[in-house]
C-alpha cells in the first residue's frame, strides 16, 4: 500500500485465502485490505490517537437510507448523546477528491445531519462544517475537537 498523509500506526495484517487482511479495532475483526480500507484504518487511528475521539463513539461502515436506497457511510463519529457529530467519506488514494465525492458525503450527511463532514483519500483531506438550518457549507482548517458536552 502507498504511504498516506496520515500518521502511521502499529498495523496488524495477515494473509489468508490469497488475500491480505487488516485488523479493524472498531469492528474487532480482520477485514480485507483494499486501498479504501487502508485509508479508513489510518483515519480511524488519527481520530483516536491524535484527536482523542472516543473509540466507543466511532462507527465504521454503518448503514443509512436515502431516497429508499440503502447506503453505507464509511465512518461516523457520534457525540455523547449518540447524535452524529462527524461523517467521514474515505476513498482509495488514487481516487481524486472531486465535486462528486463532496456530493456523495453531503448526500449521506443530509440523512445524518452531522455538523461536520470530511472527505479524504489519505493524501488529501477536506473538512466542512454544515449549518443544516441555513444549508450553508464551509471549509474548516483541520478536524473539529470532539465535543465534551
Amino acid at each position: 500500500m502507498i504511504p498516506l498523509n496520515l500518521p502511521s500506526f502499529d498495523i496488524k495484517v495477515k494473509d489468508y485465502e490469497n488475500k491480505t487482511w487488516i485488523f479493524d479495532i472498531l469492528r474487532k475483526k480482520y477485514v480485507v485490505l483494499t486501498p479504501e480500507e487502508w485509508v479508513r484504518q489510518h483515519f480511524i487511528n488519527l481520530l483516536i490517537t491524535q484527536f482523542n475521539y472516543p473509540k466507543s463513539l466511532i462507527k465504521c461502515e454503518s448503514g443509512l437510507n436515502y431516497n429508499k436506497l440503502r447506503k453505507r457511510s464509511d465512518i461516523v463519529v457520534y457525540n455523547r448523546e449518540a447524535i452524529p457529530f462527524l461523517l467521514i467519506e474515505c476513498k482509495a488514494p488514487e481516487v481524486k477528491i472531486t465535486d462528486a465525492v463532496f456530493k456523495q458525503a453531503a448526500t449521506y450527511n443530509f440523512v445524518l445531519k452531522a455538523p461536520y463532514f470530511v472527505v479524504t483519500n489519505g493524501i488529501n483531506t477536506f473538512c466542512c462544517s454544515v449549518n443544516h438550518d441555513t444549508k450553508e457549507v464551509g471549509y474548516v482548517n483541520g478536524l473539529p475537537a470532539f465535543p465534551e458536552n
